[in-house]
């Protein structure tokens, strides 16, 4: 197989996890938000992730003979996973959720804004398709940063205190991969360093408008792009899997 061929694998199934394992962590504020406009929210946004992430794997499926979607969500060992740690984290606190889903989805859009341009035109062509709704999850990510940040002092705090726990594993969605020149000399994606110099620009000017503020010493959080992930994973891919796993042959 050619160098281009894994190249996209790589992309694709690193895109797909990110957006299939978050998913699942926005589902678990389903009832449980604290207010049901929030509640209705991240459901909505969850159900838009999963749905992203099948279509990516459609694409692996159809275009680059991976397994059937069902088989690539729920059948892979943790170490076959490609998502950053970020997404891993379990959701018990809805300022981390926040912020999360702030830094995270701001990426997630910009990322397929790049790609409306790729030479892959499957990839090209689903960019296109989902970046609405991607600008609805960003819209509703920035205002209540923004509401939360300047309302009380202990609100500004906590919301801060969030930024500085998830800023290092938000890096970790820009951990270059070894395919990162093939990627960008054919057309498909300018990389992921580019990404994030966008990235930055974004997130900085919704953060001063929060008056919040980047931490100062940050190691980035990496190894989900190589398949060495959180123990959190593990449970979760267990749980997501349990009802396949028992009958994959099923029909609802």
């Amino acid at each position: 197989m050619t160098n281009k061929a894994e190249a996209l694998k790589d992309l694709l199934f690193k895109m797909a996890d990110d957006c299939l394992i978050l998913g699942h962590r926005n589902s678990e504020w389903v009832g449980i938000g604290p207010v049901l406009e929030e509640d209705i929210a991240f459901a909505s946004i969850a159900q838009d992730k999963i749905g992203h992430a099948l279509a990516l794997y459609s694409i692996l499926h159809e275009h680059l003979g991976e397994a059937n979607p069902d088989v690539l969500g729920f059948m892979r060992h943790e170490s076959q996973f490609k998502c950053c740690h970020f997404v891993e984290i379990p959701t018990q606190e809805y300022d981390f959720a926040l912020i999360r889903h702030f830094l995270f989805d701001t990426a997630d859009r910009l990322r397929f804004e790049m790609l409306t341009e790729s030479s892959f035109e499957p990839l090209a062509q689903l960019s296109r398709k989902i970046k609405g709704e991607i600008t609805y999850h960003t819209m509703h990510a920035h205002a209540f940063v923004r509401q939360l940040s300047q309302g009380s002092e202990e609100a500004r705090l906590r919301m801060q205190s969030a930024l500085n726990t998830a800023y290092p594993l938000a890096l970790g969605i820009f951990e270059p991969s070894k395919y990162e020149q093939e990627l960008i000399d054919a057309g498909i994606f300018l990389g992921e360093d580019t990404l994030r110099e966008k990235w930055s620009s974004s997130i900085q000017t919704i953060l001063l408008q929060a008056n919040l503020v980047i931490p100062d010493t940050i190691q980035p959080v990496f190894g989900g792009r190589n398949g060495t992930h959180t123990e959190f994973l593990g449970e979760l891919l267990r749980e997501m899997s349990e009802v396949f796993v028992e009958d994959p042959s099923a029909e609802w």
